[in-house]
């Protein structure tokens, strides 16, 4: 009893111990759970936290670098506008360099041309039987009006020695005041040409007709500067002989040396040093105020001073068209060779305005008109002269010399000016011409001889016209040779005769030799114009009086194939050529038919006549396109 007693005590005890154990477990399973758990949180809390500082360190960084490219960019922008303001402002700076390097180069080449042109004004003016301001006021207004108003900027006008020798006549018989109505007339007698655009016929000018005024003008000026010599020996005559070839020396090697400015046309430095070298050195020789006083006052309005009746207009009308057309020959021409060096084309009727304008206001300022210079335009292109700018500062120039620069001007050499004349003579003169006469055309060689020698010996304009004519002449003669007819059997009863070239007055007379019913072996003859043109009424007469003979011997004579052109050429001239219209249906509807007027007259012909499916069809291919 008392073991089991003790055994139960025993085992409860053993229980309770285990109870205790097992408690004891659970707590501490329970306390390193817990444990576990809260270093599982703190661990999970540092991490979370250590995340959080990441994320916050990198959107630092993230925000600090943004600043930063922000900045980076803010501050490549503003250098890049910096630089883009710093090119553009060194671009200005060189377009305003430039701009102001060509301003100087077109003002220098125009005091080079005023100074050639002050000697050339003066000569004429002796030539004209006028007074030396009279050429000098021609000179600047001429240049004034056609440097603001012409088409070609290069082109310098002033008083030419063409248009004074056409007027010479006219001053010494009627005197001055009738010169200066004269020029005002023939002043609008060019402006109606442009007007009208009669300048673009200059384009039939043939080229030898160029190279014969070229080489006739170089001549010319050749010819004049050989004035400075006359009356001059001895020492005098070799000290400007050697001041001459000195001025020529320096415009052929100061272009090639590396001191000369190169912005400063060589012609203006010769004449400046040679002036230097003449006053300095105290050289006597022949200088402008020795050939004619230079100084006056500007040009003011002066109304010719002439009786408004028609027999004042009889009286300068003819020498007002000589002047007018004389002045716009030279002009067009010496347009066309300055486009031709510029590589420009200009219009021709812009020009003739502007001429007509400058002689206008001549003949209301008393002065004696003019026309372009050859001479003074070759010497501004070649100095660089190709803007509006360099014609004006030559007419403003040529003023203050009048006006307060005459005591300068009249110091200068002769010499100097002489010089810078021949040279351009040299550079002008086609030297080509002498070998060229051998190889082109025989024609094309007598039009260049007998233009540059007629500009020689009469003018400039007769040369032209006889030039023109000649190369007419020849042209014509040339095209009649040209006419062919080459016969073939088309059928047992028709023989085909196909025209070759133009049909006009100057080969009717091969055409008819060609074509002789008399020896004609068929009835029918159709004559084929698909290579040939009928170009004038010499033509139409020709065909008229070919179809009378063909009836006369009973034969038929068919046209075909005539052109548009040609056709409406024989409508309008269809009471000259009479071709029965059932025997030739071809020609015979050659008019301008509309379709249904062509259809109903083809059926009827071919209810009477019976056309052939090939020639309807011919017929509406040629007419109904």
């Amino acid at each position: 009893m008392r073991r089991v007693i003790k055994n139960g005590r025993v085992r409860a005890r053993l229980v309770a111990r285990a109870t205790r154990g097992r408690r004891a477990g659970r707590r501490a399973t329970a306390t390193r759970a817990m444990t576990t758990t809260a270093t599982t949180a703190t661990a999970t809390a540092a991490a979370t936290a250590t995340r959080r500082v990441a994320r916050a360190r990198t959107a630092t960084r993230v925000v600090v670098g943004g600043r930063d490219r922000r900045l980076g960019a803010t501050r490549a922008t503003a250098t890049a506008r910096a630089t883009a303001t710093a090119r553009a402002t060194a671009r200005d700076g060189r377009e305003i360099a430039d701009v102001a390097r060509e301003a100087a180069t077109q003002a220098l080449s125009g005091i080079t041309v005023s100074l050639a042109m002050v000697p050339e004004s003066l000569a004429f003016t002796f030539v004209a039987g006028t007074t030396p301001i009279v050429g000098l006021h021609a000179a600047a207004l001429m240049g004034l009006c056609t440097a603001a108003l012409g088409a070609q900027p290069g082109v310098i006008s002033g008083a030419a020695g063409a248009t004074a020798v056409v007027i010479a006549p006219l001053v010494a018989s009627h005197g001055v005041e009738y010169l200066f109505a004269c020029v005002a007339l023939a002043g609008a007698a060019q402006a109606a040409c442009g007007a009208l655009r009669l300048g673009k016929f200059i384009r039939l000018v043939p080229q030898p007709c160029m190279i014969g005024f070229v080489n006739g003008l170089a001549i010319v000026i050749g010819k004049s500067q050989l004035e400075t010599f006359v009356g001059l020996t001895g020492t005098t005559l070799a000290t400007t002989i050697g001041l001459t070839a000195f001025t020529m020396a320096l415009i052929k090697l100061l272009p090639r040396a590396s001191f000369a400015p190169k912005g400063v046309p060589a012609p203006l430095l010769a004449i400046a040093s040679c002036a230097t070298l003449t006053n300095v050195m105290k050289i006597a020789t022949k200088t402008v105020g020795d050939v004619a006083p230079v100084s006056g006052a500007l040009p003011s309005f002066h109304i010719p001073n002439v009786p408004a009746s028609l027999e004042t207009l009889a009286v300068i009308a003819p020498y007002a068209l000589s002047v007018a057309a004389v002045g716009l020959i030279e002009t067009l021409l010496t347009q066309q060779l300055v486009d031709d060096i510029t590589e420009r084309r200009t219009a021709t009727h812009t020009e003739c305005i502007a001429q007509g304008v400058g002689n206008m206001v001549n003949g209301a300022f008393g002065a004696m008109g003019g026309c372009a210079m050859i001479g003074q335009s070759m010497i501004n292109v070649n100095s660089g002269g190709r803007t509006r700018v360099a014609g004006i500062t030559c007419a403003l120039a040529i003023l203050s010399y009048v006006t307060f620069g005459a005591s300068f001007i009249e110091r200068i050499p002769m010499a100097a000016l002489t010089g810078t004349m021949l040279c351009l003579v040299f550079d002008i003169f086609d030297w080509t011409s002498f070998s060229r006469v051998k190889k082109i055309p025989k024609t094309d060689a007598v039009v260049l001889l007998l233009v540059t020698g007629v500009t020689v010996v009469t003018n400039l304009a007769v040369a032209v016209f006889a030039g023109v004519v000649l190369s007419a002449l020849g042209f014509a003669w040339k095209s009649s040779q040209r006419i062919d007819v080459v016969r073939s059997r088309t059928s047992s009863s028709e023989t085909l005769c196909e025209l070759y070239g133009p049909l006009f007055f100057g080969s009717v007379q091969s055409f008819a030799d060609k074509l002789d019913p008399r020896d004609e072996e068929l009835d029918r003859v159709v004559l084929d114009f698909a290579h040939s043109k009928v170009w004038d009424s010499s033509a139409l007469v020709a065909i008229d009086e070919l179809a009378e003979k063909y009836r006369n011997c009973g034969k038929t004579l068919t046209l075909r194939h005539l052109s548009p052109d040609c056709a409406k050429l024989l409508k309008k001239g269809g009471d000259l050529v009479e071709v029965d219209v059932d025997t030739d249906p071809v020609y015979a509807v050659a008019a301008n038919l509309d379709a249904e007027t062509l259809s109903a007259v083809t059926k009827t012909l071919g209810g009477r006549k019976g056309l052939s499916l090939a020639e309807e069809n011919a017929l509406k291919r040629q007419y109904l396109r």
